[in-house]
C-alpha cells in the first residue's frame, strides 16, 4: 500500500485542483485584456506596446504580463475555451508537486492529508478565479526555492540556472522580483550561518541584469520596480487581509495563518528545551527557513494578493515540525484514512461535476453588451475599470473605453481619480463627462452616481437589468432598439467571441 501513496496523493492533488479551478462562476476581469496582448503577438506577430482600446490618453503599454497573455490565448485558439481551466489546473498542480519535491529534498516527505488539506483549502480562493497571470509568478517562485535549497546542499553551480529562468520569469508576469528577493533572502540566511554566499550576489546581480531582456528594454526595469512600489488603494486584492473590507474574507486563509503560527511556536518551545538555552536554539535554527517565513508572512498580512507565497513557503519549511512534533500524536491509520477519504471524495467530486464555461451572468453584463452591439450603440463607452477589459474585448473597435483594469501600465492615475469622483458621486462628478465625453455608458446600479444619471438632462435609460443600466444621449434616441437574447447557452456558446482582428 505504501508503494501506492505517492500515486493516490498526486491524483488526489490534481483533483482537487481541477475542482477548485471549475467551480467557479466567472473568469477573472481582467483576463480579456491578456488576450487581446496575446492576438497580438500570436496574430499580430509583435508586443502591443501602445493601447488601442482607450479614448482618453494613455501612456507606453508597459504589459509585465504580455507572455503570459500569449500563453492564454495560445491555449484558446488552439483548444478552446475549456483548455484556460485545465491550463490552470495543470499550473497549480506543478507548484504542489515542486513543494513535494523540496520537502524530501529536506527529508521530511509525507502523505498525511491532515496536513495537506489545510495549504490547499488556504489557496482556494486565491486558486479559484481561472486563469490569471500571477499564477505564473507563484510557480516560478517555488521553482527558484527548489533550486536554491539544492544550492544550499551542495549544487552550488546550478544557482546560475536562475538568471536564465529569470528572463523567462519577467516576460510572463512582474512577479519576478519575488524572484530576485529569494535570492538574496537565501543569500542573507547563508551570510547568518556564516557559510559562503558570494554565489548567491553574483547571481543576484546577473538575475537583475537579466531583466533588461524584454520588449522594452531598460525603461522597463523602472516601470517593473515603480509598478511593485506603488500602493493601491483602490484595488481589493491589495489590501491586508485584516483591513475592514477584508474582514469576512479568506476565513480558510486565516485558519491557516493560526494553525502554522501556532505550529511554529510549538516548534520553537520544544526545540528550545531540547537546546536548553537561546544560544545553542540559534545556532542550531534554519536561519533562511526562518526569514521566509517572517517575510512571507508579513506579505500575506499585508496584501491579498501575495499570501499564496507563504502558504507555499509554510508547505516546503514546516511540514517537517508537523511530522516531527504533531504526526507521531496522531493514530496511524490517519496518513491511509486522510488519504483514501480525500481521494475518494475528490474522484466522486470529479466523475459527478457538472464541467461547463463560468460565464459569470451575476457578474458580467453580458446582455448589456449584446444590447450595445446589435443596436449598433458605436463610439465612446464609459464602464467602469473593473468590466473595461471585458467590454473592449467584446466591442472594440466599434467601441473605445475609458479605462480597464490595466492601472499603472496604460493610464495615468488622475484620469482614475476623475472616475472614482464621477462613481462616487463626489463633487464635480459631471467633469468626466466634459472633459472625455462618452457616447454611450454602462453602469452599475449598486454606485450613487446611478441615481444622478436618471435625473440628467442629456442623458436616458435605454436598457435595464438587475445590475446594469445601459445610458445614451437623448439626442441620440432612436425610435426602436433590439432586445438581447436572455439565454445562457447563447452567452456560454460566445464568450470569447470578438470583432479584434490583427
Amino acid at each position: 500500500m505504501k508503494k501506492l501513496y505517492p500515486f493516490i496523493f498526486f491524483i488526489t492533488v490534481l483533483l482537487l485542483m481541477f475542482i477548485i479551478s471549475a467551480n467557479v462562476s466567472h473568469f477573472d476581469y481582467d483576463l480579456w485584456a491578456r488576450l487581446v496582448a496575446g492576438m497580438g503577438v500570436i496574430d499580430g506577430h509583435t508586443v502591443l506596446k501602445e493601447d488601442m482600446l482607450s479614448y482618453i490618453p494613455t501612456h507606453t503599454w508597459w504589459d509585465h504580463e504580455y507572455g503570459s497573455g500569449t500563453v492564454f490565448y495560445f491555449f484558446l485558439k488552439h483548444f478552446g475555451a475549456y483548455s484556460l481551466i485545465l491550463l490552470q489546473t495543470v499550473i497549480c498542480f506543478c507548484i504542489f508537486f515542486v513543494i513535494t519535491r523540496i520537502i524530501k529534498l529536506r527529508g521530511a516527505n509525507t502523505y498525511n492529508f491532515v496536513f495537506w488539506l489545510f495549504p490547499i483549502l488556504a489557496l482556494s480562493e486565491n486558486f479559484g478565479s481561472p486563469i490569471r497571470c500571477h499564477l505564473f509568478s507563484f510557480l516560478f517562485f517555488t521553482v527558484f526555492i527548489y533550486i536554491l535549497e539544492l544550492v544550499r546542499n551542495g549544487k552550488t553551480k546550478l544557482i546560475y540556472i536562475l538568471p536564465f529562468l529569470t528572463v523567462v520569469w519577467n516576460n510572463l508576469h512582474g512577479g519576478v522580483v519575488s524572484g530576485l528577493g529569494l535570492i538574496a533572502l537565501f543569500g542573507i540566511g547563508e551570510i547568518l550561518e556564516k557559510k559562503s554566499f558570494k554565489h548567491y550576489i553574483y547571481a543576484g546581480l546577473i538575475s537583475f541584469a537579466a531583466l533588461i531582456i524584454n520588449p522594452w528594454g531598460w525603461e522597463y526595469i523602472k516601470f517593473l520596480l515603480m509598478a511593485n512600489l506603488m500602493p493601491r488603494p483602490d484595488v481589493a486584492e491589495w489590501w491586508g487581509i485584516f483591513s475592514k473590507h477584508q474582514l469576512s474574507n479568506q476565513i480558510q486563509f486565516k485558519i491557516f495563518l493560526i494553525l502554522s503560527i501556532l505550529l511554529e511556536i510549538t516548534a520553537i518551545v520544544l526545540n528550545f528545551k531540547i537546546a536548553q538555552n537561546i544560544k545553542n536554539l540559534w545556532q542550531k535554527a534554519d536561519k533562511t527557513k526562518l526569514i521566509l517565513l517572517i517575510v512571507t508572512l508579513y506579505l500575506a498580512i499585508a496584501h491579498v494578493k501575495t499570501l499564496p507565497f507563504f502558504v507555499i513557503v509554510v508547505c516546503a519549511y514546516c511540514l517537517e515540525d508537523f511530522r516531527k512534533f504533531i504526526e507521531p500524536k496522531l493514530p496511524q491509520w490517519t496518513t491511509k484514512f486522510s488519504l483514501i477519504l480525500v481521494f475518494a471524495v475528490t474522484l466522486f467530486a470529479t466523475v459527478t461535476k457538472d464541467f461547463n464555461l463560468p460565464v459569470g451572468a451575476d457578474s458580467y453584463p453580458h446582455r448589456e453588451v449584446e444590447f450595445i452591439k446589435i443596436n449598433n450603440l458605436t463610439g465612446n463607452l464609459l464602464v467602469n475599470f473593473g468590466h473595461g477589459s471585458f467590454t473592449a474585448y467584446k466591442l472594440y473597435p466599434h467601441n473605445k473605453i475609458y479605462m480597464d483594469g490595466r492601472y499603472e501600465e496604460v493610464y495615468y492615475n488622475e484620469e482614475l481619480e476623475l472616475l472614482k469622483n464621477f462613481y462616487l458621486l463626489k463633487p464635480n462628478w459631471g467633469e468626466i463627462l466634459i472633459k472625455y465625453p462618452p457616447d454611450v455608458m454602462l453602469i452599475e446600479k449598486t454606485y450613487p452616481v446611478y441615481t444622478a444619471l436618471n435625473k440628467h438632462p442629456d442623458w436616458q435609460n435605454v436598457y435595464e437589468t438587475e445590475l446594469f443600466i445601459v445610458y445614451v444621449r437623448k439626442k441620440d434616441l432612436k425610435e426602436k432598439y433590439t432586445q438581447p437574447a436572455d439565454n445562457y447557452d447563447y452567452y456560454k456558446n460566445t464568450l470569447f467571441d470578438t470583432d479584434i482582428k490583427f
